[in-house]
């Protein structure tokens, strides 16, 4: 598939993803206006912002989602990482997830389940920058043996009723829980 479609899909994608969330007009402008940038924003290179992708990686049932202990951030966060070129970010998501958590048969769903612009720090000589983080529901299959990777501190996974709850949790991964809990009572 070539650039064009995948941008013309992941554009549609926002949009769709605007229309479920009205309340996220804005950021969803930022996520377009970066989608339209003339220098690629699927590069981490591109230190005025890129593109990330990650999973909201949920077990089976639907109940627990696998976070991870992030090494350089140091908070429990989502799986997930750099595009590195790749345009559909879904596929660099799912990668993202297999990679992180050793997980095999994970399934992706369609559509974007949320979308988080963050400051990422200053690291290792690599300037401060942005992160316009797109994010996927990633189901596991019957396997839910995780493996730790060099990425993480720890996994585990989490009732997403108590991290919907829980003041102490990162704010995004609050806010994909409640995201969540709204979907599964709809």
């Amino acid at each position: 598939m070539s650039a064009t479609t995948h941008d013309t899909d992941f554009q549609a994608a926002l949009a769709e993803y605007a229309t479920r969330w009205p309340d996220e007009a804005a950021t969803v402008m930022l996520f377009g206006e970066l989608l339209g940038d003339a220098e690629n924003p699927f590069l981490r290179e591109r230190l005025a912002g890129h593109f990330t992708a990650s999973c909201w990686l949920v077990d089976a049932g639907g109940g627990r989602a696998l976070l991870t202990h992030h090494k350089k951030l140091g908070l429990w966060l989502q799986l997930g990482g750099h595009a590195d070129g790749e345009r559909d970010l879904r596929i660099a998501a799912l990668k993202e997830a297999e990679e992180e958590s050793g997980l095999s048969g994970l399934r992706i769903e369609p559509g974007i389940f949320d979308l988080d612009r963050h400051r990422i720090p200053e690291h290792k000589g690599v300037p401060e920058h942005w992160h316009y983080d797109v994010r996927y529901v990633v189901r596991a299959g019957d396997n839910e043996a995780y493996v730790v990777s060099d990425e993480s501190h720890d996994l585990a996974w989490r009732e997403i009723v108590e991290l919907a709850a829980d003041d102490a949790a990162d704010a995004s991964v609050q806010r994909m829980a409640r995201k969540w809990l709204a979907r599964v009572t709809v």
